[in-house]
């Protein structure tokens, strides 16, 4: 129904009879006020605990939608984003399929990899060139020394965040989170090549004269710093919808002149980007390969990342930290599933909160994850090391995480020469332990099959009381053995079955 026409520069108004009621005046009652306030709290606290977020009775650990959880993945080399060819969908049903939670992103912004890098066979991080998705727009120009036309850092390439958002969206819906990492330094003349920050990549000649040690600075970056700058405020923006994510500051920054001021400068421009969003993202940092403590942290860090940290003792040397401690990627152990799987147990019965795998077997035309990679492949991954993965999860999730914390002291005597041994500790309820062959290399891998152990029987210091013990095989998730046996005077023994190989044991108090 049309209005009925009105005198210029009048406003028109609708006859008062038939003013419909105002909101407000709806809920005119002071009880119904009070009611809707209540359930607009109680939304934005569904909400809240709908984002990952650290866990607040015990920050080591994370909660999301509504529940503490570990993060255990097994994912692909990083471009599924990127690599216009990979099927991200099927990817992410396999993810959810086989029971595992992460997968590292990498955003295309600055870095992708040549054809043949690092030795790896169909690498997802070496799309072809003209199917290799930035978030900078393309021109009309040829000369990309990748293929295809040069970036045009001035405009964004819209289907890229489209792609970016569903990829997001997705991998919520199968349950996985999304580490979305933001930078990457250039290791090699190769990668900077490639980058669309390189100058001969861009038409706006950005870059000129800068090494490809100096992009992630704050003082010789030539004018690239802006360009970073925008990127991570438009993905910030873009995701601030999604509670299935983190972000990681840049992949490896302790190579190729990536500087700590840099790293604390990209932490605080992402917090700046969040400001006013209802639920901001955790961020994290990666801190080294293999082992370091963090003597001063920065601002804004809440998750602290390690690669091949095998042995765990990065988790005991940042116990200070009182954060998640993650190691999230692994490699260059070989083919086989026995050093990874060993990895990732070792891992998180030391403390862990993050495990996530580097799993070759996903490629382009193989995304879901049975890509048979040649041996010369500098890692492994295949949907047998996912199951096993997938009991290491839920053997983690079987504690209160709350009330959970790593104590070795409670192995009083009994572990065979043989293995090492870690504990994992719920006061008074449970206890889980991981034995696994003794490392014998100066790298600290372990034996894929060492000789099996005597029997001999373990003692640990309990609550007094009656306890189930339950060995469990990380291989098969078979029971080994499962029994009732009572702790005298705070002590619990426990017999060892064969021990070939790496074995679980779970304690539970009944």
């Amino acid at each position: 129904m049309k209005d009925t026409p009105h005198a210029p520069g009048t406003a028109h108004r609708r006859p008062t009879a038939h003013r419909p009621r105002r909101w407000a005046e709806s809920i005119a009652s002071p009880f119904t006020r009070f009611l809707v306030l209540c359930l607009t709290a109680s939304a934005l606290h569904h909400a809240a605990a709908q984002t990952l977020s650290l866990l607040p009775e015990n920050p080591r650990y994370l909660a999301w939608r509504g529940r503490p959880l570990v993060i255990v993945g097994s994912g692909e080399h990083y471009g599924a984003v990127l690599n216009a060819d990979f099927d991200y969908r099927t990817y992410l049903a396999t993810l959810g399929k086989d029971g595992l939670n992460h997968t590292r992103l990498f955003t295309g912004a600055t870095y992708v990899e040549p054809q043949g890098a690092f030795n790896i066979a169909k690498n997802t991080l070496a799309p072809d060139g003209p199917r290799y998705l930035s978030p900078w727009a393309r021109s009309d120009q040829p000369g990309y020394a990748g293929g295809g036309n040069r970036f045009d850092l001035s405009r964004w390439d819209e289907s890229y965040f489209q792609r970016l958002r569903d990829f997001v969206g997705e991998a919520g819906r199968q349950k996985v989170i999304v580490e979305v990492n933001l930078f990457c330094p250039f290791y090699e003349d190769p990668q900077w090549l490639l980058s669309p920050f390189h100058p001969t990549n861009n038409i706006q000649g950005a870059g000129q004269g800068v090494s490809r040690t100096n992009v992630y600075t704050l003082d010789h970056h030539g004018g690239l710093l802006t360009h970073q700058e925008r990127f991570v405020d438009r993905v910030v923006a873009e995701l601030q919808g999604f509670d299935n994510l983190y972000y990681e500051i840049c992949n490896e920054p302790y190579f190729a002149g990536v500087t700590l001021a840099w790293q604390a400068h990209i932490a605080q421009r992402i917090v700046r980007a969040q400001a006013g969003h209802a639920h901001p993202k955790l961020i994290s940092q990666n801190i080294a390969n293999n082992q370091a403590k963090v003597e001063a942290p920065l601002p804004h860090i809440s998750i602290y990342n390690f690669h091949y940290a095998a042995p765990p003792n990065a988790v005991a040397m940042n116990a200070h930290l009182r954060l998640p401690i993650g190691d999230n990627e692994t490699g260059f152990a070989g083919t086989q599933d026995a050093p990874y799987r060993m990895e990732a147990w070792d891992f998180m019965i030391a403390g862990g909160a993050l495990f996530s795998h580097l799993d070759y077997s996903f490629t382009v035309g193989h995304e879901d994850g049975r890509f048979a990679y040649p041996a010369s492949q500098p890692g492994g991954g295949n949907p047998d090391i996912r199951r096993q993965f997938r009991m290491l999860k839920e053997f983690i999730e079987s504690f209160d995480l709350a009330r959970v914390g790593p104590d070795d002291s409670v192995l009083v005597s009994g572990i065979p020469p043989s293995h090492t041994a870690r504990a994992l500790v719920e006061p008074g309820k449970q206890v889980g332990v991981y034995f696994r062959p003794a490392p014998v290399s100066p790298k600290d891998k372990p034996q894929p099959q060492p000789a099996a152990s005597k029997a001999q029987v373990l003692q640990v210091r309990v609550t007094a009381g009656t306890w189930e013990a339950t060995w469990i095989d990380p291989v098969s998730g078979a029971v080994v053995r499962k029994e009732t046996r009572d702790a005298a005077e705070g002590t619990l023994s426990v017999p060892f079955p064969t021990l070939a190989h790496d074995l679980a044991l779970r304690l539970v108090r009944r």
